[in-house]
């Protein structure tokens, strides 16, 4: 079964539809610029239907005492939120479930944000969650969110919070089992102008089938967010929770799957990194990069649809291996290190092979920019970022940075980039990686070669194999065996 997303339900209707249903029933605290959430559903009528309790816990002394101290003193964080949600659905339970819990859904409502303030010199974003009940007596699930305000008007972003927090818990009441319709409708009366969800997560028995890496990989397709981010063990994380105040490396790759020259890559790549001077060697995250484009078949059509499983094995692999893992939808690289500067202030290395080392000097990358190439490079290049080069074999012949031929015009601008630093040969690679191509490797493990294995990691063979990625079957392998 299968429902279509109704964009014309309006806020105001969603809060009534909510405010008329007998069954919802619960409490709302919020924080800071949150205080628009419960107050569409007072001003759609009928709310005395709906509300058990709303709270708002502003100062900072109060929020202790009712949601605890926490080690790190922040109010706007996942930890704050988690608490409000914990201590207001222990209350309601508490309080409420042996008089109505047989006819009621409850559920704890709980947003913390800090909007623009008078002076407009901090960025507006901030935390939501839902924990409810599907049915009468049921377990509880949760959805959180994070939320970047965008709008340069402390008043509606307000507004905007106020709207996304009824979106949230219609969806999570109406639209539960549908997860695609449930994140499409979180932007209803809203658009990417005013906010961004730059995280997402889903926990409870109802929701065991969703996985909380697609929910990451369609805000990022849908354009609510430019990029989002979960660890090895699959857990959606808010991007500057991970690297804030931190030294980022990212790789960048298609990693279909990741053989020996990736990690090669990868741990020459970080280790040179770790080397510099001015980068302090324990605070640093390594990121592995997917782009929306390289989720796609090469060269296929912008519009094409992105295989959802191929995906999933991606990430199985890379989380195995550790790896922290950014979905993009930045093609360029400028506007990666723009993304990430935003976010650290300390320097960042890009490591990439050398195809994309010609990538970058390519001007018909930039036509759409007015000051060409040299405007993307005033971003990628101006910011603490270093491009650390692996070598490629064509023909025979090791290319680096030092063959990289270019056109006259380019050759001083690139000239000075190597002079001050901004970009390095990786030096201890090894060479007998070189030899092999990941569409190879992709070919013979769905061939089922014999073989294929020496040209991946050992714990990437495993996975594959156990879980049989990318097209891997042992029938295929014993049929190939067979005719040798």
């Amino acid at each position: 079964m299968s429902i279509i997303h109704n964009k014309n339900i309006g806020t105001k209707q969603k809060a009534l539809a909510i405010n008329l249903d007998p069954t919802i029933y619960g409490s709302f605290a919020e924080i800071g610029a949150g205080q628009d959430v419960a107050a569409n559903f007072f001003k759609a009528g009928a709310a005395a239907g709906t509300i058990a309790k709303t709270m708002s816990a502003y100062d900072m002394v109060f929020s202790d005492a009712i949601y605890g101290a926490q080690q790190v003193r922040r109010y706007v964080s996942e930890n704050r939120l988690m608490s409000m949600l914990n201590h207001e659905y222990s209350l309601i339970m508490e309080r409420l479930a042996e008089s109505r819990g047989n006819t009621s859904t409850f559920f704890a409502f709980s947003a913390t944000f800090s909007a623009l303030n008078y002076h407009k010199t901090n960025e507006g974003h901030g935390w939501m969650g839902l924990r409810f009940q599907m049915e009468p007596n049921g377990e509880y699930h949760d959805v959180v969110l994070h939320v970047k305000l965008l709008d340069n008007d402390n008043n509606l972003q307000q507004q905007a919070v106020g709207v996304l927090g009824v979106n949230l818990i219609y969806a999570c009441f109406y639209y539960h089992e549908y997860p695609t319709v449930f994140l499409q409708s979180l932007m209803d009366d809203l658009n990417t102008d005013r906010i961004q969800i730059d995280m997402i997560r889903f926990e409870g028995p109802g929701f065991n089938k969703v996985d909380n890496r697609l929910m990451s990989l369609h805000l990022v397709k849908f354009g609510f967010s430019d990029a989002a981010v979960f660890g090895p063990d699959g857990k959606n994380l808010q991007p500057s929770e991970v690297l804030y105040k931190k030294h980022i490396v990212v790789v960048r790759g298609r990693f279909r799957p990741l053989i020996n020259v990736h990690l090669d890559m990868i741990n020459t790549g970080v280790e040179q990194f770790m080397g510099e001077p001015d980068v302090d060697s324990n605070n640093v995250v390594v990121v592995t990069e997917l782009t929306l484009q390289s989720l796609k078949e090469r060269d296929a059509d912008i519009n094409a649809e992105i295989d959802e499983k191929d995906f999933l094995d991606r990430v199985d692999i890379l989380c195995s291996l550790g790896q922290t893992v950014l979905i993009s939808n930045f093609h360029e690289y400028y506007k990666l290190v723009s993304y990430l500067s935003k976010i650290t202030k300390l320097k960042m290395g890009v490591v990439l092979g050398y195809p994309n080392l010609e990538y970058i000097f390519s001007e018909e990358h930039y036509k759409d920019l007015p000051g060409g190439i040299l405007e993307s490079f005033a971003t990628l290049f101006s910011r603490k970022v270093k491009l650390f080069i692996y070598p490629t074999l064509r023909d025979g012949e090791i290319w680096n940075t030092q063959k990289f031929s270019l056109p006259p015009h380019l050759i001083d601008l690139y000239q000075y980039l190597l002079a001050n630093n901004k970009i390095e040969d990786i030096e201890h690679y090894n060479k007998n990686n070189l030899q092999i191509e990941t569409d190879k490797v992709l070919q013979f493990i769905k061939q089922g070669t014999p073989g294929w294995e020496k040209y991946v990691p050992v714990e990437v063979a495993a996975v594959i194999k156990a879980r049989s990625l990318f097209g891997y079957s042992a029938d295929t392998l014993n049929k190939t065996e067979a005719n040798i």
